[in-house]
C-alpha cells in the first residue's frame, strides 16, 4: 500500500470515518553542500519522489490528537498550553508553537511515511512541513512556502532543539519535480536546475542510523560559529581560503573551515556544471565534498566511506558523496541512466564486501514540495 493508503487506513482504525483532508511533504537528498546552509552558504538539494503523509479532521477544539505508523505513544497537546516534552510529537508540537497557536484548529491525524528516519533523508522536516500543510488548511492560513519552511526551521532550532539550517524545511517547501535547487541560505533565493535525462539520482543506504541531536552536529556548528568569530566574519561565507592563511584558527576550526569554505565554491560549480550537462565535473565534485566531509569536517564513518568508495567504482557512476548531517545513513551518486542495474549490482557487491553489511540502492526522482492530496 502506498502512504496515502496507509495513513487513510490508520486514521480510520483509531479515529473513526474518513479524514478531511490528506497531506504530503517529501524528503529531500542533498546532491552537494552539506553544512553550509546554517552558514549562510550555498546547498543544491532537492525533494525525492518518497512522502511523509498525513490524513487529518479538523476538531472542535484546541486539542492535536496525532498516531504514526512508525511509533508507538501517541502524541497529544493542547494548543492553548503547550509545553516542551520528549518523543516525536515536539516536531507537531513546535510547529504550532512557531506558528503561534492563537487561532490556530485542532486536529485528529495519521500518519504515515516512505521516508526511512535517520537515513539522512530528513524525515523531521517533512513531518515539520506536512504539519505545517494541516494546520493552514484547518485554520484558513495561506501557504507561503517560503515563509511556512522559516515555520519549520524555527520548531526544529528553537523548540526541538536541533540547530540545523534551512536546507530541509526550505527544499520540502518550494521543490520542483524534475528538478534540485540552487538555495542561497542567506537570501533562501536560488534557480531551480533540471536533471539531465541522461543522469539518475541514487540513494545508497548503508543501513547504519544516528539521531542527530545525540550526534555531534551541534558541536560542528558551534565550530563553525567559534572560526567566524576568529576570523572577524558574521558568518563563514564570507570567509575566503585566503583569510586561513592568517593562522589564526587552532588547526581544528582550520579544518572545519576550510570544508564550509570550499564545499560552498563547489556548490556553485556543480550547479552551473550540471545546468550544462557537465556530468563529469560534477560527479568529481561530488567525491571532493565527500573527501573533505570526511578529512577536513569530519563528519562521515567507515560505512558511509565504504558505500561511497563502492559507489564511485562501479560502472555508470560519475560521482559519490555522503548526503545529510553525517555520521551513518546515506550516500547519493549521479549515475548514467542506461547503466543503472549493473550500477546497482556492484555497489551493493562492493559495500557489502568491504563491510558485512547489506546496504539498499533506490532510484531517486526529483519531486514537488509540500502540499495537499485530492481526495
Amino acid at each position: 500500500m502506498t502512504a496515502v493508503e496507509r495513513a487513510q487506513g490508520l486514521f480510520r482504525e483509531v479515529f473513526g470515518g474518513e479524514p478531511a483532508l490528506v497531506v504530503r511533504s517529501p524528503g529531500r537528498i542533498n546532491l552537494i553542500g552539506d553544512h553550509t546552509d546554517y552558514n549562510d552558504g550555498f546547498v543544491l538539494p532537492m525533494a525525492i519522489d518518497a512522502d511523509l503523509v498525513i490524513a487529518a479532521r479538523p476538531r472542535s477544539d484546541a486539542e492535536v490528537h496525532a498516531v504514526s505508523e512508525s511509533q508507538q505513544a501517541p502524541a497529544d497537546f493542547e494548543l492553548g498550553s503547550l509545553t516542551r516534552d520528549i518523543g516525536w510529537g515536539e516536531y507537531l508540537k513546535g510547529v504550532a508553537w512557531a506558528l503561534g497557536p492563537g487561532g490556530l484548529v485542532g486536529w485528529d491525524g495519521a500518519i504515515a511515511s516512505d521516508i526511512a528516519d535517520g537515513a539522512g533523508l530528513s524525515s523531521s522536516a517533512a513531518l515539520e512541513l506536512a504539519t505545517a500543510r494541516v494546520f493552514a488548511s484547518t485554520s484558513g492560513i495561506a501557504w507561503d512556502p517560503d515563509a511556512m519552511a522559516l515555520v519549520g526551521h524555527r520548531a526544529e532550532n528553537d523548540w526541538v532543539g536541533m540547530n540545523s539550517g534551512i536546507m530541509d524545511q526550505l527544499i520540502c517547501a518550494t521543490a520542483r519535480a524534475g528538478h534540485a535547487r540552487l538555495i542561497d541560505c542567506r537570501h533562501l533565493t536560488g534557480p531551480h536546475v533540471a536533471i539531465p535525462e541522461r543522469a539518475v539520482v541514487m540513494l545508497l543506504d548503508t543501513a547504519t542510523r544516528r539521531q542527530l541531536i545525540e550526534s555531534q552536529y551541534n558541536d560542528r556548528r558551534a565550530s563553525c560559529e567559534a572560526a567566524a568569530r576568529q576570523l572577524g566574519v558574521g558568518h563563514l561565507r564570507d570567509a575566503t581560503l585566503e583569510t586561513l592563511e592568517t593562522g589564526v584558527l587552532s588547526p581544528r576550526l582550520l579544518a572545519r573551515a576550510r570544508h564550509v569554505i570550499a564545499e560552498n565554491q563547489r556548490t556553485v560549480s556543480a550547479a552551473s556544471a550540471l545546468a550544462a550537462g557537465e556530468l563529469r565535473m560534477f560527479g568529481g565534485l561530488m567525491n571532493q565534498s565527500h573527501d573533505s566531509l570526511r578529512d577536513d569536517f569530519e563528519v562521515s564513518s567507515s560505512a558511509l566511506d565504504a558505500m561511497a568508495l563502492a559507489a564511485r567504482e562501479a560502472p555508470g557512476c560519475f560521482g559519490a558523496r555522503q548526503t545529510g548531517g553525517g555520521f551513518a545513513g546515506s550516500c547519493v551518486a549521479l549515475v548514467d541512466a542506461e547503466r543503472v542495474e549493473a550500477f546497482s549490482q556492484v555497489a551493493l557487491a562492493g559495500y557489502n564486501r568491504q563491510t558485512g553489511n547489506t546496504g539498499k540502492v533506490t532510484v531517486c526522482r526529483a519531486a514537488d514540495g509540500a502540499g495537499t492530496i485530492e481526495l
